[in-house]
């Protein structure tokens, strides 16, 4: 710092220096040094539980440091409550967002300001024109989709005038139009000098936003410096243990080919619900059918109808020959489906029971853990397949779902799922939120699943994970299937422009 107060350049807007942290015996931060510049976007990645979240806390002034020093423009600081982070003009957008479900959007955005409501609310019309953002501002937050929710974050930040802003994961639920719009933020508050971490899992947005990037693993920055110093190869390196390999698609089993001639898994005839209508679609025995679309376009309507979450409203669901339309969710996971949902809290997690009790709760009612009494050696063995499996990051069976970092939250929701021994499995951004070498695992599981005959129906915003993934994929738009695409023609470029409506390319058979 003092090498470049003495060549004239700023300080940094936050200096971070040998910090430790540790919860008992787990040292989860070892000794972090970092700087963020003014104008800087520093790209910080890492796999779960490397220390990215405890870290963030620490310079919110959620957590306090065992050892080491914070510096706020070259002066130590004490942050030691939220506000004390928020007076020095450091704000972090949370990955799930934390809104007052029954307050409108403005209230939650302008919430513990002390300027005038009349200026606050042409500063936030003015700021939102600007972005090309479209709120309702008296919509009740309650009522908003996860994306809708992201953005009202973004501006409570934007708004407040932020000189350091953490965006945790912000485009992980974000339409393309919007994370566009995001970018066009980010830029022009690099160019105000506002320093930015940007905390993501897509290594392509470090190449495309960022200006530096850092990769923690184990509690420690492994790599540290300019974005145009590495390569995309490095990073994923960067990211996995000494010695070890990535996964994902490259080191996936081959795949076999799908029988079409046999009977489909699961078939939907004009199926309708609210969101979607007139969905024809076959899911054949080991295939992964993906389903693309933008936000609002009906694909999670769709399978929460499947899955007896929401009322049918037309047409019918065959599960192996079986009609299994309107039943009860019990009722369709005894048939052989279950369902990883795209929102793990509100419908995935107990947060406040065990690894054990998440992991394998959708078995109790199939006798995998008996009858009567509750098998503990089963429920064990259950348990302790998938965190193998899935390499789930984990103090023991008995730590609170609650306490673990969001990518081994989803890893848990996706092992109970396929604890049941479904035929077929509906996985809605089955890796939002987890990070690339977890990704690779799960990509690899898929795959063994697949060859094992299991059945997938796949729904991504990702459409490099789908071109990855799927054996077919369709296209939702407005609420109806508007593409079918397999082979060659599934690439980003065809899935992009049918997601949007650009082009329209019925299947013959989706």
């Amino acid at each position: 710092m003092e090498a470049r107060e003495k060549a004239g350049t700023p300080a940094p807007l936050l200096s971070v220096r040998g910090v430790y942290k540790s919860f008992g015996l787990n040292a989860v931060l070892k000794g972090i040094d970092l700087d963020i510049m003014p104008g800087e976007v520093l790209a910080l990645i890492g796999g779960n539980g490397a220390g990215k979240s405890t870290l963030m806390k620490i310079i919110m002034g959620i957590y306090s440091h065992d050892q080491g020093q914070l510096s706020i423009n070259g002066q130590a600081a004490a942050l030691n409550r939220p506000s004390d982070a928020l007076a020095q003009g450091i704000y972090m957008v949370p990955q799930e967002p934390l809104l007052f479900p029954n307050m409108t959007v403005e209230e939650n955005i302008t919430i513990g300001f002390d300027r005038g409501k009349a200026e606050l609310h042409r500063e936030l019309v003015d700021t939102m024109a600007d972005i090309g953002w479209n709120l309702d501002l008296n919509r009740k937050a309650g009522s908003l989709s996860i994306a809708e929710q992201q953005l009202v974050e973004i501006l409570r930040g934007i708004l407040r005038h932020a000189r350091l802003l953490i965006l945790d994961e912000p485009t992980s639920a974000l339409t393309f139009d919007e994370v566009k719009s995001l970018f066009r933020v980010v830029r022009d508050l690099r160019e105000k000098g506002i320093g930015i971490i940007y905390i993501t899992h897509r290594l392509a947005e470090v190449f495309e936003i960022a200006t530096h990037v850092a990769i923690m693993r184990d509690g420690a920055i492994t790599i540290h410096g300019p974005v145009e110093d590495f390569t995309r190869e490095d990073l994923v390196k960067g990211l996995l243990p000494p010695g070890a390999e990535s996964g994902g698609h490259s080191q996936a089993v081959e795949m076999s080919s799908v029988d079409y001639s046999a009977q489909p898994v699961l078939e939907l005839e004009h199926f309708s619900g609210y969101g979607f209508s007139d969905v024809s679609l076959k899911v054949w025995p080991g295939e992964i059918l993906g389903v693309a679309g933008v936000v609002g376009a009906g694909r999670t309507e769709m399978v929460t109808t499947i899955f007896g979450m929401d009322k049918v409203l037309g047409g019918r669901v065959l599960l192996n020959g079986s009609d299994i339309t309107g039943k009860k969710t019990r009722q369709v996971i005894a048939a052989g489906l279950n369902y990883v949902p795209e929102d793990r809290h509100l419908n995935g997690l107990f947060k406040i029971c065990d690894v054990g009790v998440n992991t394998t709760s959708a078995s109790l009612f199939g006798g995998a853990l008996g009858r009567v009494f509750l098998n503990r050696r089963a429920e064990y063995d259950i348990t302790e397949k998938y965190v193998k499996n899935f390499r789930t990051k984990i103090t023991g069976h008995d730590q609170l779902t609650g306490s673990l970092s969001g990518g081994n939250q989803q890893k848990i929701v996706i092992g109970r799922s396929l604890a049941t021994s479904p035929a077929l499995v509906i996985l809605d951004e089955p890796t939002r939120g987890i990070d690339a070498a977890a990704r690779g695992d799960v990509y690899h599981i898929i795959h063994q699943l697949r060859e094992q005959g299991l059945s997938i129906l796949l729904i991504s915003s990702d459409m490099e994970e789908l071109e990855e993934l799927a054996d077919r994929v369709v296209t939702m738009y407005q609420g109806r299937i508007n593409g079918s695409f397999q082979g060659a023609d599934i690439n980003q470029d065809n899935l992009t422009a049918a997601a949007f409506g650009i082009v329209e390319r019925e299947a013959k058979e989706a």
